[in-house]
């Protein structure tokens, strides 16, 4: 297999298929895109590859790797080569899936083996272990002793005929040697050989490690430019290294910087776990509430902090807590609904600026402008008020109708029961009486879930804003309710301007015109809160019979006045 001509620029992002795409890695997939997108020699663009690094079989499955496609494709990250996926991917350079590649990776290796660049070691990990802890109690840095180079050829022979576990070492170039990297981004960075250890490029299950697949799979693949995080840099001397011992050509080199929370702390998918281990605490909570999860599951979540939740179960004991959790893969800004053009504009901006206070731009407006002078050497904060402003921005500026069709899509993927309860007409009223108040597509349904419960279902909120609403007063809450019963149900025409004209025209005569004192009533009976739609909408969309339903429950629930 040759390696492709450097015509072009080539890119690629790399990922291990472990969950979710985390939106670190979306950034580094985006402005590895974006780069290769925006070059235009030889007439068109440069080439985007997809890779995945699965050598890590305890890290690894083929459902997780499906899950973070799905994420690309819907931020509109598309892929010129790579796994087949949805019209994406494909390629002469294949297989991309690391863990098809072995016999690359063994030609590549038993040539190091053969030169002398590289060797078996056959200590055990408890040998290793235990240096390791001599060189703590002695104080010194551990390095690894090159045991294994002094045995001969024929002991070599005996072990491998035992089948003896064994790893590949690279072997550190003798003598003090400088190795310098430039990175686009960073600049130069020069570490000496002997800061080096023999490092491992095989492991004893006969996977390569990362450091020597990354290597032979960018050469091999033509990859011209890497564009990764910042946490990578310290790896990229071994790798020149390894490109040298190889004959390999070195890539363009450009490390972006993390992304932090806004304290300052790094953005991690155990931020939730944090999150949930924190509200337990803080309630005191000694057993798992009814319906979230076993008991034996509750106590092995517990019983070690690396442990963690899956998504269900994370998202319901959240919800029994009444907290929200940090959204921190693009499948949470997916599911609390976000715009994926949104998510794009803003991932941009992290790490990267456009210049001439400009922040708000399609996908095309960075293919344009990305390059690596404006890449800022600092930790991104990740500022989630002003990604939601983003998206509240975007939200008001598009169309009613669209707004529609997008909360058709977004309750079609994660809330099915709306369209399932709703007929088209209602769906669509309740959508276009929740477009000016939506931050996110999640929004509506929040605050409308009353509309699909049970008429029984309907839970009364005990704050002290529904308590005055239908206490207060001479007439109160309750009377205005029990006066309006049969006004509303003699209504022959429910419709919006049928049920405000006769609910205007009660609080003309009741209530001094004071629209509000009939209508907060009347939302706390239908929903159980003060919150919902328009009132006349709400009412509409709920439909007669369960209006009058709850506002007869809402009624018997009336508090019996003392002394009578």
């Amino acid at each position: 297999m040759s390696r492709p001509v450097e015509s072009i620029v080539r890119t690629r992002f790399a990922p291990s298929p472990s969950g979710h795409l985390h939106v670190g890695g979306a950034r580094t997939a985006l402005f590895c895109w974006a780069y290769a997108k925006g070059q235009h020699s030889g007439g068109g663009g440069g080439k985007f590859m997809l890779r995945i690094e699965d050598t890590d079989q305890k890290r690894s499955s083929d459902a997780a790797s499906m899950a973070f496609l799905e994420d690309l494709k819907w931020l509109g990250i598309e892929w010129d080569e790579g796994p087949i996926f949805e019209g994406c991917g494909g390629g002469e350079f294949g297989p991309y899936h690391q863990s098809e590649r072995l016999d690359i990776y063994n030609r590549y290796l038993e040539k190091l083996i053969q030169e002398g660049k590289a060797y078996r070691a056959f200590e055990t990990p408890l040998e290793l272990d235990a240096a390791r802890d001599k060189a703590r109690l002695e104080k010194r840095p551990y390095r690894y002793d090159r045991a294994s180079l002094q045995l001969s050829p024929q002991i070599i022979q005996q072990y491998l005929v035992e089948g003896r576990p064994h790893i590949v070492r690279f072997r550190i170039p003798d003598g003090l040697q400088t190795v310098t990297v430039h990175d686009e981004v960073r600049g130069d960075v020069t570490v000496t050989n002997n800061e080096l250890d023999d490092f491992v490029i095989r492991k004893a299950d006969g996977y390569p490690t990362y450091h020597f697949a990354v290597v032979v799979d960018d050469e091999l693949m033509g990859v011209t430019h890497v564009i990764r995080a910042q946490e990578h840099l310290n790896n990229t001397p071994k790798h020149v290294l390894l490109q040298d011992a190889l004959g390999f050509r070195r890539p363009v080199y450009a490390h972006i910087s993390l992304i932090n929370n806004p304290d300052g702390s790094k953005m991690s998918k155990r931020d939730k776990d944090k999150a949930l281990r924190a509200a337990v605490k803080a309630r005191g909570l000694a057993k798992p509430p009814s319906g979230v999860m076993e008991p034996d599951r509750w106590e092995w979540w517990l019983a070690e902090k690396d442990h963690q939740l899956d998504l269900d179960e994370a998202e319901r004991l959240a919800d029994h807590l009444n907290i929200n959790l940090p959204e921190i893969n693009v499948d949470d800004f997916r599911r609390h609904g976000y715009l994926p053009g949104v998510l794009v504009n803003y991932l941009a901006l992290l790490g990267w600026s456009p210049g001439g206070d400009i922040e708000k731009f399609d996908a095309q407006f960075l293919i344009e402008r990305f390059d690596f002078d404006r890449v800022v050497k600092t930790a991104a904060k990740f500022d989630r008020e002003k990604l939601l402003a983003f998206n509240l921005d975007a939200l008001q500026a598009m169309p009613r109708e669209e707004f529609v069709r997008l909360f058709r899509e977004h309750c079609r993927e994660f809330h099915p029961e709306f369209l399932e309860k709703l007929s088209p007409e209602k769906f669509e009223m309740l959508a276009r009486a929740n477009h000016e108040r939506s931050k996110t597509l999640e929004d509506p349904i929040k605050s409308n879930r009353f509309f699909i419960l049970r008429d029984d279902e309907i839970l009364y909120e005990q704050s002290k804003a529904v308590i005055e609403a239908l206490s207060k007063g001479d007439p109160n809450g309750y009377a205005h309710l029990e006066a309006l019963l049969p006004i509303l149900r003699s209504l022959s025409d429910w419709s919006v301007p049928s049920i405000e004209h006769a609910v205007k025209q009660y609080a003309e005569e009741h209530a001094e015109g004071k629209l509000g004192k009939v209508a907060q009533p009347l939302r706390i009976a239908v929903s159980g809160g003060v919150v919902s739609p328009a009132i006349f909408d709400t009412l509409t969309i709920l439909g007669k019979q369960s209006t009058l339903n709850r506002i007869e429950r809402c009624l018997a629930r009336r508090p019996v006045a003392s002394g009578s």
